[in-house]
């Protein structure tokens, strides 16, 4: 086995305190979804939308990478050479894979922690607040500031990237993911179709958990430390 595919989802960040997007019966911190991820609900009411994104921004700089981001970020450094390869796919917006050491890592929905430039089309670093329309770092605009997230109805960053690892790999593990959001859902279908190895490690059975070859359940911090230390340990 050479080449590992791994994507992930809310649930190896919800042991970091991250909410997961669907809690409490379809609302997201006490939001519909399509008041506050959609290009319509930041045309709608553009302050509801910043206000919102603002304090998961904050939030997220609170919160601490887990012992499954951890164990991830080993494998990153120690699964290359010998034409072996790695890719991480992440839905989350977060950036506790790389705090925790990551670097092999696609934000297929992007990340808190830049901007999206709407005049220059710049994506900026960004930590702080976007409510009151600060100026563009890269083209000095002024109030043309969004949230770099993929919303519903946009098309997530990345995808020839992703499907090409996809096409190459041996594995493909898929981590605290619901099997509910397209076109990460797919990827296991996408992956079975060309006969590679699928592994589901989610904390309890996905929508699409029928579609792996294996399926391990319980806590991220527990199941994928043990993975990655089964898997190492199997190429020594």
């Amino acid at each position: 086995m050479k080449n590992i595919v791994i994507l992930t989802g809310a649930g190896i960040s919800a042991e970091s305190g991250i909410d997961t997007f669907r809690d409490s019966g379809g609302l997201w911190e006490q939001h519909r979804v399509e008041d506050v991820a959609t290009p319509e609900a930041f045309a709608r009411d553009p302050d509801l939308v910043l206000r919102f994104y603002d304090m998961r921004r904050a939030a997220i700089q609170t919160k601490e990478p887990n012992a499954a981001h951890h164990a991830l970020a080993r494998l990153d450094r120690a699964w290359h050479g010998g034409g072996r390869d790695l890719t991480i796919v992440t839905q989350n917006v977060d950036d506790l894979h790389e705090r925790a050491g990551a670097e092999r890592l696609i934000h297929m929905h992007g990340t808190h922690l830049t901007a999206w430039c709407l005049a220059c089309d710049g994506k900026p670093a960004w930590r702080g607040a976007l409510l009151d329309r600060p100026a563009c770092p890269e083209c000095g605009v002024s109030g043309r500031l969004r949230p770099d997230i993929v919303w519903f109805g946009e098309m997530p960053y990345d995808m020839d990237r992703i499907y090409h690892a996809l096409n190459r790999a041996d594995l493909f593990v898929s981590i605290g993911t619901s099997g509910a959001v397209y076109p990460a859902a797919g990827f296991v279908r996408e992956a079975r179709m060309n006969g590679v190895r699928t592994l589901e490690l989610n904390l309890e059975p996905s929508q699409g958990s029928r579609w792996f070859d294996e399926a391990r359940h319980g806590p991220a911090s527990e199941l994928v430390p043990a993975w990655v230390d089964e898997l190492l340990n199997a190429e020594i």
